[in-house]
């Protein structure tokens, strides 16, 4: 027995001595590291295992010590966007990472209408995908996944984009990093995180709603289904806080369709959520997301409708940004629009003017700023007008008027240069208006830029 007490400290020693350096996933070869950033490398060891790195772009030689926990990572400064370069890993054994390259990282994140790819027979990415061979562009897919604790690692691997590899990707992400990369000269990294139907709750911290009264009791009337998660948290401790230690420019966003029947939370689930993924990183990230598409919503007709007022209002939130695209649906019956390369081309405008100082694009639909009775006609002024406002098929379409019994009727509309003017002929003192406040509306007012006025009304 004491022969035993004596080997097995023996036996530890030895397992330590010997423990393997381990890297998560998310860092492998092809990857892309965020420019100009002190970013992270990380992983497992044996307790006390001296490593070392060095990098491709510098002369250093980083070192670090594996903790107690048998964890270690390292700081690392990147220049600006280039490569391809190599890093070299070592401790009890060595890790050579190839290929990797400096540029900009974007998540993708969402439900269906993101993770949409050409596997769901979006015909714009079947035809874009034998011109997809692009060195600059690379994929992590994170595979879906649950959990009700946070994870250290997901499965997955960097791959650089080619061909075959595009058509299973978000058909967004895919366009929006090749328009990013196009215009910016620099390489794109696009982490794909989504899970079709999933609310946000899904994707909130478990404990962050649980301490909100509100957003818990919204939680817990979620209807289970039989293809999604439907838990708080879930999806974020399996696919988003694995990551959480690398290095992003920021994320884009495509999500609300399952939160319609709650839209009057979802502002603050929602900006919630943003907080929460902003804290994880510890870094104030640009956040750009997509208004919801016109959808018939079963008997309620303005369930969507609130839900895109929701989204409105959360584009308020500091380094927010929403793409609104009434416009580019082929069938309000069909909840997946299949325009997305238009969609994320929106996108890419916002993060390229607000992100990178991209000078002369129209990113902004028009919203809503202030209106005036005049005579029996309400004049709406807009936000966001570069020229003037014009009219897609003749007549306005989509505004109504009420008087002092709420009662709202179609109006008659004509535009006057950056405003336009609504009346009635059955409401002779009109109070309030609304504007395209419907679930399935496709309003024909635009910018003559050719981005579509943002849904409004003046009576809540």
């Amino acid at each position: 027995m004491k022969k035993i007490i004596l080997i097995l400290p023996l036996l530890l020693i030895l397992v330590a001595t010997n423990a393997a350096v381990r890297l998560p996933n998310i860092i492998g070869s092809h990857m892309v590291l965020q420019q100009k950033s002190t970013v992270k490398l990380w992983g497992w060891s044996g307790p006390g295992e001296n490593i070392s790195i060095k990098v491709g772009w510098d002369t250093a030689t980083y070192k670090v010590v594996g903790t107690r926990g048998a964890r270690w990572v390292a700081e690392i400064k990147t220049p600006v966007a280039g490569g391809p370069y190599t890093i070299r890993i070592k401790g009890n054994n060595e890790i050579l990472l190839e290929d990797v390259l400096i540029g900009e990282v974007w998540v993708c994140g969402g439900q269906s209408n993101m993770e949409w790819s050409a596997d769901q027979g979006l015909p714009q990415s079947k035809e874009e995908s034998p011109n997809a061979t692009n060195t600059q562009i690379r994929f992590f897919y994170v595979p879906k996944s649950t959990s009700s604790t946070p994870q250290d690692d997901v499965r997955g691997q960097w791959v650089v984009c080619n061909p075959e590899a595009m058509l299973h990707f978000s058909a967004i992400g895919y366009f929006y990093g090749k328009q990013i990369n196009a215009t910016t000269g620099s390489p794109v990294g696009l982490i794909n995180s989504n899970w079709g139907g999933t609310p946000a709750e899904v994707w909130t911290p478990e404990e962050i709603i649980t301490h909100d009264p509100d957003l818990l009791s919204a939680a817990e009337k979620l209807t289970p289904a039989a293809w999604w998660p439907h838990v708080r948290g879930e999806a974020y401790n399996a696919m988003i806080y694995p990551i959480t230690q690398y290095a992003i420019a920021g994320a884009i966003w495509y999500q609300g369709e399952s939160n319609v029947s709650a839209h009057f939370l979802y502002k603050r689930l929602f900006t919630t959520m943003i907080e929460s993924w902003r804290k994880a990183w510890a870094k104030n990230f640009p956040f750009y997301f997509v208004q919801i598409a016109p959808y018939s919503y079963g008997d309620n007709h303005i369930n969507g409708a609130l839900l895109r007022e929701a989204q409105t209002h959360s584009a308020s939130h500091p380094k927010t940004g929403m793409v609104v695209i009434s416009d580019l649906v082929d069938n309000i019956k069909d909840i997946h629009p299949k325009l997305k390369k238009e969609v994320a081309a929106r996108l890419a405008n916002y993060a390229l003017a607000e992100t990178y100082g991209v000078k002369g694009l129209h990113y902004k639909s028009p919203t809503y700023a202030s209106h005036a009775i005049e005579k029996g006609n309400i004049r709406i002024q807009f936000n966001d007008v570069p020229t003037t406002l014009v009219s897609k098929g003749g007549e306005l379409t989509d505004f109504f008027v009420a008087g002092a019994d709420g009662v709202f009727v179609p109006a008659k509309a004509r535009i006057e240069g950056k405003s336009v003017l609504v009346s009635a002929r059955t409401v002779k003192e009109p109070l309030h208006v609304r504007f395209g406040f419907t679930n399935t509306a496709m309003p024909n007012l635009f910018t003559a830029e050719g981005l579509p006025v943002n849904l409004f009304r003046t009576d809540f």
